[in-house]
């Protein structure tokens, strides 16, 4: 088994993007019990952090999705806003919402759930897997004015700390 790669794998699209402009986006989200279309511009003037997860009913998502969820109030205390996306459709967003914790779903979600059909926001952020099919779960955490300050990328089965993230939004 060969552990390491003698070649080079990263191309020149793999940057660290920290403190430029963050990627502008906009789709489709199931948000406040309906479908609305949103966008980073929406959020000027707050700190936005945005977390992609693979898929819709898999594994670790929801416990992560939840976990992000039941912080909002203390990321909106600090002037941020939560976004989540994946590749999935906004319709399988409401359905994942409308399914209770119970049984696998989320229950009531206070954050947005944005729908990366066409995969171009994961593109844009760098998240999109070497096959094209999926995000891994990424993090990235932009100032209110656009900015990206932080950036991470965790690979499919390892989740997120909210409250690791909610300190980083609040050291900036």
């Amino acid at each position: 088994m060969r552990m390491f790669s003698t070649g080079s794998v990263w191309s020149d699209s793999v940057k660290a993007r920290v403190t430029l402009p963050a990627p502008a986006f906009s789709g489709m989200a199931w948000t406040e019990g309906t479908f609305k279309k949103i966008s980073l511009a929406d959020y000027a003037g707050k700190y936005v952090v945005l977390f992609f997860y693979p898929l819709d009913f898999t594994f670790v998502c929801p416990t992560e999705i939840c976990a992000f969820n039941d912080a909002a109030k203390e990321f909106r205390d600090t002037g941020c806003e939560l976004i989540s996306c994946s590749v999935d459709s906004h319709f399988t967003h409401m359905e994942y919402a409308k399914k209770p914790r119970a049984t696998g779903g989320l229950g009531d979600m206070d954050i947005p759930m944005l729908s990366d059909l066409t995969k171009t926001i994961s593109k844009d952020y760098g998240v999109l897997t070497p096959d094209d099919a999926i995000s891994f779960r990424g993090t990235f955490i932009i100032d209110k004015t656009g900015i990206l300050r932080h950036t991470s990328v965790n690979d499919l089965p390892v989740g997120r700390n909210p409250e690791e993230t909610l300190r980083l939004v609040k050291a900036f």
